[in-house]
């Protein structure tokens, strides 16, 4: 991804509205000379985000859009499509059971459920790791004690996109997100799989290669 300025991010979004439009055209949208923008459109010209034709003028290039339609195509896809298996526990469940079950799994993070399925919280490695240095007697807590309860838990639809799920996952720096499914009750929710950054960057791979 090139590191490109504000002026030139903005002649990108003339182009998108306007395509073909001429440099004259752009500048004055602008509000400057076409001698201003000349050394910008030819960088970007030269990385292929934009293209140009004599007397017809400047549109999309490949780069920018190749980057829409895997931006389409991400977008057509919802988090019931990729999601992986809940591992789940309930809060009964013992500090050192929990340890054991992550690493069986080879997951980074538990959802807590109640007998009927619904979420309670979430435990991660890192909480697991707060509880038990230094502390002797950790492995035999209820894991309910050291997870993290509602509303401090950040969940994906099944029904929402990928898209979503990514947005959340680096806005709140989370590895992986519960996948849960809403019922008539706000504060109950059916825990349905889980999506992981793992996924997230296969897909985008895919999105980003395919022809």
């Amino acid at each position: 991804m090139f590191d490109f300025t504000n002026r030139q991010m903005k002649i990108v979004e003339i182009i998108k509205t306007h395509e073909p439009v001429t440099g004259d055209q752009i500048a004055d949208m602008l509000g400057v000379s076409k001698a201003t923008i000349r050394s910008d459109l030819a960088v970007l010209v030269m990385t292929g985000y934009l293209d140009a034709k004599p007397k017809v003028g400047y549109f999309l290039g490949k780069s920018l859009t190749d980057q829409d339609n895997a931006m389409d195509r991400l977008n057509d896809i919802k988090v019931k499509d990729v999601q992986g298996l809940p591992v789940v526990v309930q809060g009964t469940t013992t500090v050192n059971d929990a340890v054991v079950t992550m690493f069986l799994e080879d997951v980074g993070t538990l959802a807590v459920v109640d007998e009927s399925g619904y979420l309670e919280g979430i435990v991660s490695r890192k909480d697991l790791l707060k509880v038990t240095l230094g502390n002797a007697s950790a492995s035999s807590m209820l894991i309910s004690l050291v997870m993290t309860r509602q509303p401090n838990i950040i969940t994906i639809l099944e029904e929402e996109t990928v898209v979503e799920a990514a947005r959340k996952m680096v806005h709140y720096q989370f590895d992986s997100l519960p996948v849960v499914q809403a019922t008539d009750d706000p504060n109950k929710k059916q825990v349905m799989g889980r999506i992981t950054k793992t996924t997230m960057t296969k897909l985008l791979l895919e999105a980003a290669t395919k022809s």
